[in-house]
């Protein structure tokens, strides 16, 4: 991991501009960044380590933690929220053993609660892999989640 990190980090030059855009590379190949590529980074573009961290803990799009190869995103604003997200949110617990905030032990899904996905009018949404699923109701999640766990996807609201 350590190479391949140094490798992302040397494809732009040695200045600290470039940390965010550096992180995000190593977040697309890795899932996350590892702890261990905050002393890399800063070896190739100097600062400091706490700096490094405070930029990767500001950007929400930014995970410090392993997620899964699915993200299902469930909008929890006011909208879904008054249409059953809290309801969604029990039901893919259910079918996938992983609550908001966490990533299943077997890597596959992680779920995140948000505030707001911006399309209450199909409220309840939730959004897989950048996916749109609108007016999800709890006897579709089962057949939804099970196309991606399947290595699928169901057509969405694209």
């Amino acid at each position: 991991m350590e190479d391949k990190i140094k490798e992302i980090a040397g494809r732009y030059p040695p200045e600290q501009r470039f940390a965010l855009a550096i992180m995000q590379d190593i977040q697309h190949e890795h899932g996350y960044i590892p702890e261990e590529a905050f002393a890399l980074i800063k070896g190739h573009i100097g600062g400091s380590v706490g700096n490094l961290y405070a930029i990767a803990t500001f950007y929400k799009a930014l995970s410090l933690k392993p997620k899964g190869r699915h993200i299902i995103k469930i909008c929890d604003g006011t909208a879904c929220h008054m249409r059953g997200a809290v309801n969604l949110a029990g039901e893919i617990e259910r079918h996938t053993g992983v609550r908001p905030g966490e990533c299943g032990a077997d890597g596959h899904f992680s779920v995140e609660s948000v505030n707001c996905l911006g399309s209450c009018a199909l409220a309840p949404v939730i959004v897989i892999d950048g996916r749109y699923y609108g007016n999800v109701a709890m006897e579709s999640l089962p057949g939804i989640l099970d196309a991606y766990r399947k290595g699928g996807e169901l057509d969405g609201l694209e």
